[in-house]
C-alpha cells in the first residue's frame, strides 16, 4: 500500500467512495439491492443474532489492531449462532465512523472479519454506514438450524451434566496482559503469546454442532416407519423425540452462563471448582484463586456451556477432547454453588454481580 492511499481518511473518499471498496468482500450477486436475500434448505428456521462493539469498550488500539477488531466481531456473532445450535448463512455489517479514521484500519477491519467467516463459508451480505464521534462495529448475522436441534437456555433438568467445550479464562487473561505488560513476568513468551491470541482470535465452537447433533440425533418412538413427523401424528405414533439440550456461550464468563441457564429453566447448579479446565500456561503464573476470578468472570472465551443428560454429556466430552469437560450438575432449587472436592475453600456461590455488565460502575 502507498503512502498515499495509508494516510486517506474517511472523510476523503466519502460514503460512496468506502462503500465502493468495502463491496469488495462481499459475493457480488448478493449486495447491490436495500437488502440481501438469502435462501434456507426446507425444514430449517432462520436464526438472527445482532452485536455491537464500541470502540474503548470492546476494542481499542492499544489490544486491537483493526484485523483483529474484525476477527472478533464476526466470532462473538458466529458463536451466538452456534449457541442456538445454529450454522450461519451470512452476516451484515453496520458501521459508526468520525471521519478521520484511516480507511487502511476500515479495510483491516473487514480483513479480519473475512479471515474469521471464510473458515465458515459465511459471506458479509451488505451493512450500512455512518458518522459517528464514536467508531461503533455493528453486526446482525443469520443462520439456519433444524427445530428439532435449537439450543435454548431454558432446557436444562434436574439431573444434567453441566458441560464446558474448552478451556476458561485465557482471553481475559491475554487482555489482562496487553493492558498491563508488567504482569508478564514468569510467563514464557510462548505462553505470553498464546494467551494474547485467545483474546484476540477467538474461535466460534461452530466445530462442536456436528458432534452435538450425532449424539442428540432424533429418536423415533416408531423405528424405522420412515414416516415424517406430521405422517406420524396423522396416524397417532408419537413425533420423533429428541434429547434435550440447554445452553450459551460463555462470552461474558462461565458463571453468568451457568447462571443465566439455570435462571432461564428455573433450577439450580452445582459446579465443581477442580473440574473446570483453565488454560496450562495458568500453572505456573497464577495462584489457583486468580486463575478461577479469570475463568469465572472473565468472558470472551466463547465456549459452549451445555446442560444435556450425562451419558450423552460424557460422550461429548469424550469426542470433543481438548479442555472440554462436565464440570457440574444441574440440581432442583434456584442457587448455583461452586464446590471444591477438597475442601479447601468453602462453598460459593455464583451470581452475575461479578461479571462484565453494561451500565455498572
Amino acid at each position: 500500500m502507498n503512502s498515499e492511499l495509508s494516510s486517506q481518511q474517511v472523510r476523503d473518499i466519502g460514503e460512496q467512495g468506502l462503500l465502493k471498496r468495502l463491496q469488495s468482500f462481499c459475493p457480488p450477486e448478493i449486495i447491490g439491492d436495500d437488502a440481501a436475500v438469502l435462501s434456507t434448505e426446507p425444514g430449517q428456521s432462520l436464526v438472527v443474532t445482532s452485536d455491537v462493539l464500541v470502540d474503548g469498550i470492546h476494542f481499542s488500539e492499544i489490544t486491537t489492531s483493526g484485523e483483529d477488531a474484525g476477527w472478533r466481531a464476526a466470532a462473538a456473532n458466529l458463536s451466538d449462532l452456534a449457541a442456538m445450535g445454529a450454522f450461519p448463512l451470512g452476516i451484515t455489517v453496520g458501521l459508526g465512523l468520525p471521519g478521520d479514521v484511516a480507511v487502511s484500519w476500515v479495510e483491516e477491519l473487514y480483513q479480519g472479519m473475512t479471515q474469521c467467516l471464510q473458515k465458515y463459508s459465511t459471506p458479509i451480505v451488505g451493512g450500512d454506514i455512518v458518522r459517528s464521534p464514536t467508531t461503533t462495529i455493528a453486526i446482525c448475522a443469520f443462520g439456519q438450524v433444524d427445530p428439532l436441534r435449537v439450543i435454548r437456555r431454558n432446557q436444562a433438568r434436574v439431573g444434567d451434566a453441566i458441560v464446558v467445550t474448552g478451556v476458561h479464562g485465557a482471553s481475559s487473561a491475554g487482555l489482562k496482559l496487553l493492558l498491563h505488560p508488567e504482569l508478564e513476568q514468569n510467563l514464557s513468551e510462548s505462553d505470553r503469546i498464546a494467551l494474547i491470541h485467545a483474546h484476540q482470535r477467538p474461535q466460534p465452537r461452530l466445530d462442536v454442532l456436528p458432534i452435538l447433533g450425532e449424539i442428540v440425533q432424533t429418536r423415533r418412538q416408531s423405528p424405522g416407519s420412515g414416516n415424517p413427523p406430521a405422517a406420524l401424528a396423522r396416524h397417532g405414533a408419537s413425533p420423533p423425540s429428541q434429547i434435550r439440550v440447554a445452553g450459551m456461550d460463555s462470552s461474558d464468563g462461565l458463571a453468568d452462563a451457568v447462571v443465566q441457564i439455570c435462571r432461564a429453566s428455573g433450577v439450580g447448579a452445582v459446579v465443581e471448582r477442580i473440574s473446570i479446565p483453565l488454560p496450562t500456561q495458568f500453572n505456573h503464573w497464577l495462584t489457583k484463586e486468580q486463575a478461577l476470578e479469570y475463568a469465572l468472570y472473565g468472558g470472551e472465551d466463547f465456549e459452549l456451556v451445555l446442560c444435556l443428560p450425562q451419558e450423552p454429556a460424557y460422550s461429548l466430552v469424550k469426542q470433543l477432547g481438548n479442555g472440554a469437560a462436565v464440570v457440574g450438575t444441574i440440581t432442583d432449587g434456584s442457587s448455583v454453588i461452586l464446590r471444591d472436592q477438597t475442601e479447601e475453600f468453602p462453598d460459593q456461590v455464583l451470581n452475575l454481580d461479578r461479571g462484565f455488565q453494561h451500565f455498572n460502575h
